[in-house]
């Protein structure tokens, strides 16, 4: 159903895996710790599940895990973690979302705004860019894993909006309401998920060439190794030209 694929468009991964274990494990903290702010419990806190799911799928030790959700729920001494989100346009007019946690917004903001301005982009005012954004749910499941229309059925029975084949995975895309109703009814028929994120996903994606792209490429990239970024969301519309091209680097 849908016209490209909106697990590309929703971030651009980096492509080495080598020294970025500690980083990753630092991002994970922080995103437990923001989540435990609403209770330590994740059988009553979803956000908090989601963030030790994510946690667990990346290896990260048990006890980094506890001591992270103890640290966000105030049960043991620590710094205070922000939640801020930053948007500005990059190359082409590319809009630009940036969730970063912080413990000190004094040294964040100056940082992600150079990054920013060191990729030919501007960082913007609040709601300069989020307005062409919908907080969407978005679950991959392998193709290989359950029949199409089998799969079809079980989560527009469950609440989903739209369900698209791309690539090796089908994207079922939900709202934010309906997002944790289509999890457990995929989870009660053992039907196991690639991910599940509730994500901002843009309204009208815009079209780049593909030096343009290249360009947007890199400035995510920057974005995403700094600390304190947590999720990125950009407009970019991924043509297959587009995910090839990038795909190459």
């Amino acid at each position: 159903m849908a016209g490209h694929s909106h697990s590309a468009n929703i971030a651009i991964r980096k492509g080495k895996q080598d020294a970025i274990r500690a980083n990753a494990f630092a991002k994970l903290s922080k995103n437990i710790m923001v989540t435990a702010r609403k209770g330590p419990d994740p059988d009553s806190n979803f956000a908090l599940r989601h963030a030790i799911e994510l946690a667990r799928a990346q290896s990260m030790p048990r006890d980094k895990i506890d001591h992270a959700i103890k640290k966000g729920a105030g049960l043991i001494e620590g710094v205070r973690i922000t939640e801020v989100t930053y948007e500005g346009y990059g190359p082409g007019g590319v809009a630009i979302v940036v969730e970063a946690i912080s413990d000190n917004l004094n040294r964040t903001r100056p940082e992600i705004t150079r990054i920013f301005e060191s990729g030919g982009a501007k960082l913007g005012a609040a709601n300069s860019g989020l307005w062409m954004f919908k907080s969407r749910g978005l679950i991959t499941v392998k193709t290989d894993k359950i029949a199409e229309d089998k799969l079809m059925d079980l989560v527009l029975e469950a609440g989903a909006e739209d369900l698209s084949t791309q690539g090796d995975v089908y994207e079922i895309l939900t709202s934010v309401e309906s997002f944790e109703p289509v999890r457990k009814a995929l989870a009660a028929q053992n039907v196991p998920t690639e991910s599940a994120e509730l994500r901002f996903l843009p309204d009208n994606p815009v079209e780049v060439d593909v030096a343009t792209a290249k360009k947007v490429q890199t400035l995510l990239q920057r974005l995403n190794d700094h600390d304190d970024v947590s999720a990125l969301h950009h407009s970019m519309k991924m043509t297959e030209a587009i995910i090839a091209a990038l795909g190459e680097n």
